[in-house]
Order: structure tokens, then C-alpha cells, then sequence
């Protein structure tokens, strides 16, 4: 119950977001993969991301953004994420950030990490990121990803 909790609230932060968003505000969906490592545990991932971003003046940004993703392993489930990000902007086209959040799935258990996303024209961008979550019954795991998106 606890994590459905989590989820609906985080879900219900992305809903409502675009009416709180001042001029400026972006909506993003992106595809990603990356590496997952700990707990003796090595392997790629991929995953798909839809999230919103809003202005909070000229150089700030805050944001929500709810994932799935795949360890590209035998026998492994699509983990599910809901989480926030807030940060700063970096020049015209970087966003410089700091995000945190919540897994659910076959682990259910608190991330955080830290990222850099880059314009590489209009509404195309391209990120990395790196994630450490919190496991509970086992090692922490940590996930580096780069991803390509769309904003609009």
C-alpha cells in the first residue's frame, strides 16, 4: 500500500505540473539505456522516461518523471520509477541536476542520483545520469544511462 501510495502522489505531482509551469515549461519523453552494477550484479539496461519540467525563474528548473525500465537479463521485470528533479540551467541548452525518487517492481526502494541534459537543437536532447539506489536486503545497486529524448 505504501508504494502505491508514492506512485499515485508522484503521478498526481506530473499531472498537475503543467498548470503550475510559468512560460518556459517543457514536457519530455526519452529512451535511455545504461549499465547496473552491485550486489555481484552486472548488466545493461533500457527504458523509456516521460516526464515535465518547470521554469523556476531564468537559471532554476524543477521537475517530475515517471520511468520503466528493463535489465536486459533472463528472468528480470520491467522496474518501474516515479521521482522529482530540480536544478539549474546551464547556459541555453544544459540543465545541470540533482533528482530522487522512489523504484517499484521487483525492488521497491528510494533512489537518488544527479545528471546533465543537453539541447542538441529545437526539441531534441540528448543525457547522463547516474543513480544510486537504496536496497534494502541487499548490496545498493548503481546505474549509470545515457539517454536520448524529445521535449515539446
Amino acid at each position: 500500500m505504501k508504494k502505491f501510495a508514492v506512485a499515485a502522489a508522484l503521478l498526481t505531482a506530473i499531472v498537475a505540473t503543467p498548470a503550475m509551469a510559468a512560460e518556459g515549461g517543457e514536457a519530455r519523453v526519452e529512451v535511455r539505456g545504461g549499465y547496473i552494477t552491485g550486489s555481484g550484479f552486472d548488466d545493461a539496461t533500457l527504458g523509456i522516461a516521460g516526464g515535465y519540467d518547470f521554469d523556476l525563474g531564468s537559471t532554476a528548473f524543477g521537475g517530475a518523471e515517471i520511468a520503466g525500465d528493463k535489465v536486459l537479463v533472463d528472468g528480470a521485470k520491467v522496474q518501474f520509477s516515479a521521482g522529482g528533479r530540480a536544478g539549474a540551467k546551464i547556459g541555453a541548452n544544459g540543465k545541470l541536476y540533482a533528482n530522487a525518487g522512489y523504484t517499484f517492481g521487483q525492488i521497491d526502494d528510494p533512489y537518488v542520483g544527479a545528471g546533465y541534459q543537453h539541447k542538441l537543437g529545437q526539441n531534441l536532447y540528448a543525457k547522463a545520469e547516474y543513480r544510486h539506489q537504496f536496497i534494502n536486503n541487499f548490496d545498493d545497486f548503481d546505474t549509470f544511462a545515457v539517454g536520448l529524448g524529445f521535449a515539446f
